[in-house]
């Protein structure tokens, strides 16, 4: 019997993704085609007008996609992204909400959305993976 990978799969494999954890994103949610993740916006996060920088936007949703696309037991990398921001904020804690909108053998697409505590849209992101034949081992 196969089992499938649960949240705590999820969690351990995506801990590894340093870059995303140095920027105080973490998952609170995965299942096959979607995740959630969250980010309280700190000083680290402004940019030099005090604004959240688009930077750090993009790489909480970049984050939700990988995790997304990388439900589906094959190893999944971005070949096309694209945001759009709708609110500049200065503070808060965001959630970044991704979702499959279609998947093929070798693309998946998928939406993320990033709301603030209030739900008001942020940012809105749209990313294409290639999937690659390579087997996703969970661990």
């Amino acid at each position: 019997m196969i089992l499938k990978p649960d949240l705590s799969d999820y969690q351990k494999q995506f801990l590894k993704d340093e870059f995303a954890a140095s920027c105080g994103i973490i998952l609170i949610e995965a299942s096959p085609g979607s995740a959630t993740v969250r980010m309280e916006v700190t000083g680290k996060h402004l940019n030099s007008v005090g604004f959240l920088h688009g930077g750090a936007l993009f790489t909480m949703a970049d984050f939700a996609f990988a995790v997304a696309s990388n439900t589906r037991e094959k190893v999944a990398l971005a070949i096309h992204t694209e945001i759009s921001f709708f609110k500049a904020i200065r503070s808060g804690v965001l959630t970044a909400n991704a979702r499959e909108i279609s998947l093929h053998e070798k693309l998946g697409t998928y939406i993320v959305d990033i709301f603030n505590e209030k739900e008001e849209l942020i940012a809105n992101f749209k990313g294409t993976a290639y999937r690659k034949n390579e087997k996703l081992e969970f661990g």
